[in-house]
């Protein structure tokens, strides 16, 4: 059951990431330090783009509009590091 709970914590450390990396390439397409018409930084915008939407539509539907400001990424981070409390606080109680 351990290696359960520990599976699931690597995957919420790769979701983390994920929006980590989104969030700051976010910045550096709007700042204009990357260009999206570059093939490799479009492909990875649009992969990072498909790949969080699941996650981010849901928190998208919920959250009034800010006027450009997106909150979502941040929300779904308070959201996985929820999860990854509550999964750390009961590990120990796993072994029963």
């Amino acid at each position: 059951m351990v290696s359960v709970l520990q599976i699931l914590l690597m995957v919420l450390s790769v979701v983390k990431f994920l929006i980590f990396a989104h969030v700051i390439m976010s910045w550096l397409v709007s700042f204009q330090v990357l260009n999206l018409r570059q093939p490799l930084v479009a492909q990875i915008w649009h992969g990072l783009g498909r790949l969080l939407e699941p996650i981010y539509r849901p928190i998208r539907r919920i959250l009034p509009p800010m006027g450009g400001l997106d909150l979502a990424p941040l929300v779904a981070l308070l959201g996985v590091y929820a999860i990854e409390i509550i999964i750390r606080n009961n590990m120990p109680y796993a072994f029963y």
